[in-house]
């Protein structure tokens, strides 16, 4: 059963507002990065290699988010820059979709948490303090039904799954810990998306997948938070 959506107002321009997307120079997370900018807001395009071709007007930054250093580095880099941060997006991820946990490496398993699940907290960690310094700072975490507690798990994928479980778990604790102090804290679900890790035969077009992310960075403050989305609509955890 679906949770009633509820009302939202949001910011038609993003002019003046700053944005740190991670993966972003590919898939979903570059074009939840063109649509902010398109919307006006600066955005800092972080990606695990120098080497990756980001738009010239975006600011980019080095950030592989198993490495708490470069995000320490990149969160100090956003500061000294724009002097504010009103939108993180959690967006870098990996996955491998065959097997179940007994055939599933221990390399598969620590690569896939510490980059999905220890990634975006330690993201967290570094850029709350300024998404709090204005009201309304917004973190999108990308999530998976397949993380889904309500929808069946199985099918493989364990450490996949466990990672995006963890990913709204996260949500939550953000909600729960500083909602009181204005910061909006959600999870999406793209849905199964033409990526490199989607594949060819996804039932959806990355700007399909970016839209419900890009729409809930749009969020003003106040808004709704602490909730699990896809579609625009909120489902269950």
């Amino acid at each position: 059963m679906t949770e009633q959506t509820p009302e939202t107002e949001l910011y038609d321009s993003l002019d003046g507002q700053v944005a740190l997307v991670t993966g972003a120079n590919r898939g979903i997370g570059r074009q939840i990065a063109e649509n902010l900018s398109e919307l006006g807001a600066t955005v800092f395009a972080a990606t695990r290699s120098v080497t990756h071709d980001v738009p010239d007007g975006w600011e980019h930054l080095l950030v592989d988010v198993t490495q708490e250093g470069e995000i320490s580095d990149a969160t100090d880099e956003i500061f000294q820059t724009a002097g504010r941060l009103d939108i993180v997006v959690n967006n870098a991820g990996v996955g491998e979709f065959d097997g179940d946990l007994v055939s599933e490496s221990v390399k598969t398993i620590d690569r896939t948490l510490a980059t999905n699940l220890r990634g975006p907290m330690l993201v967290c960690k570094h850029t709350v303090p300024l998404l709090l310094q204005n009201e309304g700072g917004r973190v999108v975490n990308l999530s998976s039904g397949m993380g889904a507690l309500g929808e069946g798990q199985s099918g493989g994928s364990p450490a996949y799954r466990v990672s995006k479980t963890g990913v709204n778990g996260l949500t939550a604790y953000l909600h729960g810990e500083y909602a009181d102090q204005g910061l909006l804290a959600n999870s999406v679900c793209p849905g199964w998306v033409r990526t490199d890790m989607g594949g060819d035969d996804a039932t959806r077009s990355v700007e399909e997948g970016a839209d419900t992310p890009t729409w809930l960075c749009r969020f003003r403050p106040e808004s709704p938070a602490g909730r699990f989305w896809r579609d625009r609509d909120v489902i269950e955890w």
